[in-house]
């Protein structure tokens, strides 16, 4: 059966996974990206150092997030949302770290687990840009056997 998620739903997926796509558009382009990230009041929180993706959203902060739960080709939940993109100051960027830190440092075995940017933030000498996503609008999808 094939059908649409309930806020709960779309909730508990947003909650649940650490991997998501933002897909953003600017100068003509668009980029879709994964990112690690924390869901927590209607919002998605993440790092990255300075790239092509940062700069694209600081030209075009209107986002589009995607999640997937995937068990097999008849048993998956899928969410799409759209939001908008801003740099978190100081204060708001430790506590977003800290969510972060919480939520992925418990999938981190041994030290090659660490990702690139690492959960404290730099990745070669370059300062992370730590964001938020605020959510405006979700739609979720389902296939259940």
């Amino acid at each position: 059966m094939i059908g649409a998620l309930d806020r709960k739903g779309i909730e508990e997926v947003l909650r649940t996974e650490v991997v998501g796509r933002i897909g953003c558009h600017a100068g003509g382009r668009t980029y879709v990206v994964p990112v690690t990230y924390v869901y927590e009041d209607g919002a998605v929180y993440a790092h990255s150092t300075v790239g092509r993706k940062v700069e694209m959203m600081r030209v075009s902060p209107h986002v589009c997030f995607e999640v997937d739960q995937f068990l097999n080709l008849a048993n998956w939940r899928s969410v799409i949302a759209w939001g908008v993109y801003e740099e978190l100051d100081e204060s708001e960027a430790a506590r977003a770290m800290g969510l972060l830190a919480a939520r992925l440092l418990p999938l981190v075995a041994d030290e090659r687990g660490v990702p690139s940017v690492g959960l404290l933030g730099e990745r070669d000498g370059r300062p992370a840009v730590v964001y938020r996503i605020r959510l405006e609008e979700t739609t979720g999808r389902y296939e259940e056997n």
